[in-house]
């Protein structure tokens, strides 16, 4: 069979929509985490001074829900003693995109400015518990 160009032009259209869609479908929880964990390990740096027994920030096992500056046995700013309120997704979001503007004062200098790796770093950090 003899295919025009317009069908097989518009053959390749849909193939290539269908492509495009698959990559745009949604991460699941699962893989959004796993690329926050990728992103806290390695390129953004956090686990450089976010770790376990850590002097120098306070580790996060357990941080998405916790009441903010309340990890127990770790010196907060007075920056952040004075936050109200718990780790929600959007105080982490807030945090994490200017953390001096969110808490000044905050020994935090460090920020992730791209929306969608925050929201992966935060699916990560509600992994650790």
């Amino acid at each position: 069979m003899t295919r025009t160009w317009p069908a097989v032009a518009a053959l390749g259209l849909a193939a290539a929509l269908s492509a495009a869609g698959a990559r745009a479908a949604p991460a699941s929880a699962a893989d959004l985490a796993a690329r926050g964990a990728e992103g806290f390990m390695g390129d953004l740096g956090c686990s450089n001074c976010h770790f376990k027994d850590s002097n120098f920030a306070p580790a996060l096992e357990g941080v998405a829900g916790r009441r903010i500056a309340r990890a127990p046995g770790f010196l907060y700013s007075a920056g952040l003693k004075s936050k109200p309120g718990d780790w929600t997704d959007a105080n982490l979001d807030a945090f994490l995109s200017n953390p001096q503007v969110f808490a000044p004062g905050t020994g935090m200098d460090a920020s992730v400015a791209d929306p969608g790796q925050r929201k992966a770093v935060i699916a990560y950090l509600k992994t650790l518990r």
